[in-house]
């Protein structure tokens, strides 16, 4: 019973440092802004090829469409 609060109590203090560290280090804010830039980047592309692709899904079903009435 000890050992599971002493390794909790360690856990806490462990993890304190470390956040604590992270958050005031410019080098990892740095890194935490590239990151989320690139994955905003990388999210806006998606999001155009999906319509791009359900565009041209469309105009593929148009053209299928028009040959099945001939």
């Amino acid at each position: 019973m000890a050992g599971g609060f002493m390794n909790r109590i360690l856990y806490y203090v462990i993890n304190e440092v470390v956040v604590n560290g992270l958050a005031n280090s410019p080098s990892f804010q740095r890194f935490a802004v590239r990151t989320s830039k690139t994955i905003e980047d990388i999210s806006t592309k998606a999001l155009e090829k999906r319509r791009e692709l359900a565009e041209q899904m469309k105009d593929l079903s148009k053209n299928f469409e028009s040959f099945k009435d001939r």
